[in-house]
């Protein structure tokens, strides 16, 4: 199939402003989803399945509210969905791009629209997401679905070098992997999830999908929106189970064909290990890619505007409590800008932070995702206040009387060896080290390898320094912005991904990374197919 190249926009985010249609139309999502307690099942080729021991999934904010019940997966419905995953899949490889690249159109126009709201709603509910950064993410996943598309266009219109078309033709077609996909997704991104999803299934792929417990509704919703628009049954199932024992039955079936996670490093070691553990039963090289944060920073040179800085430095620390796998951890501030000019509107802004139910208006951010989370992040505090490296400028309270509120929280720390300095904390905790400004190349050389992370900032306005940066921190992050905040990568502008020990870094939001979910075929089509078996200066005769 040939495809006419298609221009990529991104999707435009709605104001939901007072009185507005759509701020009408989420009220109604919100009201609808806490009245329902929607069941949520495991679906397998089409099937519901409910289990026993029904768990509930609560807003985060209020841990005494549910938004959904659901039930795990046991071992036999995993090892079901594999056998129809690898069924399916022979099947779906042979439907033509240009049908599956419209069920994705169809999804990402349904998403989009009418199940707009409901995700929103569900993200903003089940996942503490203020309005803003739920819509945000449901229209990232709207980018996915479009865009993505539009990469595999191109992708497919690709052909190999041919110098004698008169005597043969090239051409390539993709494949997807024989065998099935497990999927196993973040509570922090709805979008990532529907990605990490359907991303492998748009190549050809099927695929067993673990939503996240924290994360249930959502991707939900999303999964009834790629149903309507036409995904097959058995080419995605969505398969709520304990993380571990997906894993460990996925990665021990000799038709597993890849693994796609996003969630934290120590989570991917152990995926690794298990599939080298069983690397001689698989039929295929499992596809192995995984993104995690790591350790993004802003750092700030004596150039820099400190009104930017410090805008930039807040939005990326303190949005979605500091749980975005690019949130900004640590700050790198020069002595002579610190107590003049950072210091104190970093204070002031941050004190006056709203941080309540995510629903209110107002809220800048609300409660962390879980327990598991809330006592990680106290674990966190304690270690800071017993610090003797540690001065405590602002916070480092938390609270779970209501829910699991943890207070925007500012930390000075002098000695950079300490892990606060190097660990992923997932928290809305920033931690600010103040630099002699005549140390700033030293200590740029110390962060390229103290801070290996998604992203991180430099603010500066000298344009030397900004060459020198970017020379410096080449290889410790995924993503470099240049005066601009940490968090805020757009599908299609700003592809994601990192290096090292914090992922595979394939670029999600990029033609290179559907490549990943395929394996191609060339063909060479002969039209002056050669009958002598020697050659010209060989002295024998073929008679």
């Amino acid at each position: 199939e040939h495809f006419d190249l298609l221009p990529i926009h991104n999707e435009r985010l709605l104001s939901y402003t007072a009185d507005s249609e759509e701020r009408k139309e989420l009220e109604n999502a919100l009201i609808q989803i806490l009245n329902t307690v929607e069941k949520v099942p495991i679906m397998i080729n089409g099937e519901e399945f409910y289990n026993k021991n029904e768990v509930f999934q609560i807003l985060p904010y209020n841990i005494k509210q549910p938004v959904a019940r659901y039930t795990q997966a046991h071992r036999n419905q995993i090892e079901k969905a594999i056998d129809v995953a690898v069924k399916a899949q022979v099947e779906w490889d042979h439907t033509k791009l240009s049908k599956r690249m419209a069920i994705w159109e169809r999804a990402a126009k349904l998403i989009a629209q009418k199940y707009r709201f409901k995700i929103v709603a569900a993200t903003m509910l089940g996942q503490g997401k203020t309005l803003r950064q739920a819509e945000i993410d449901v229209a990232e996943l709207v980018d996915f679905l479009r865009i993505n598309p539009v990469f595999l266009r191109d992708l497919a219109n690709y052909e190999p070098v041919n110098d004698r078309p008169t005597a043969c033709r090239n051409h390539m077609r993709m494949r997807g992997l024989t065998g099935f996909v497990a999927a196993i997704s973040p509570f922090n991104y709805t979008s990532i999830a529907g990605n990490l999803a359907y991303t492998p299934a748009l190549m050809g792929n099927a695929v067993l999908w673990k939503p996240s417990d924290s994360a249930i509704l959502s991707n939900w919703y999303v999964f009834k929106a790629l149903r309507e628009a036409g995904v097959p049954d058995g080419v995605v199932n969505f398969v709520p189970a304990p993380e571990m024992i997906f894993a460990s039955i996925c990665t021990q079936h000799p038709k597993l064909a890849g693994v796609h996670f996003t969630g934290t490093a120590a989570v991917l070691k152990i995926l690794w290990q298990l599939v080298a553990q069983k690397i001689n039963v698989y039929e295929n090289y499992p596809r192995l890619l995984g993104d995690c944060g790591g350790k993004n920073f802003h750092f700030v040179h004596s150039s820099a505007d400190p009104r930017v800085a410090v805008a930039c430095t807040v939005r990326a620390a303190f949005e979605y409590a500091g749980q975005k796998c690019s949130s900004c951890s640590m700050l790198y501030v020069p002595e002579s800008m610190w107590e003049a000019q950072i210091r104190k509107p970093l204070m002031d802004v941050t004190r006056k932070l709203f941080v309540s139910e995510a629903t209110y208006c107002d809220c800048f951010y609300s409660a962390v995702i879980n327990k598991k989370a809330y006592d990680r992040i106290q674990v966190h505090l304690k270690y800071v206040h017993n610090n003797p490296h540690c001065e405590v400028l602002l916070g480092g309270t938390c609270s779970k009387k209501r829910g699991y509120y943890v207070d925007p929280t500012i930390v000075r720390i002098t000695n950079l060896d300490d892990r606060l300095c190097k660990e992923e904390l997932l928290a809305p905790i920033l931690c600010v080290y103040v630099y002699k400004d005549e140390n700033v190349h030293e200590l740029m050389e110390k962060v390229s390898q103290i801070n290996h992370g998604l992203s991180g900032s430099v603010f500066a306005k000298d344009d030397i320094f900004i060459k020198q940066a970017c020379d410096a921190f080449k290889l410790n992050v995924g993503n470099l912005n240049i005066n601009d905040k940490s968090t805020g990568s757009m599908v299609g502008h700003q592809p994601f991904g990192a290096g090292h020990m914090t992922g595979t870094n394939e670029k999600m939001g990029s033609p290179h990374y559907l490549m990943r979910w395929t394996s191609p075929q060339i063909i060479k089509e002969s039209f002056e197919p050669h009958t002598n078996i020697y050659y010209p200066y060989m002295e024998i005769s073929e008679k």
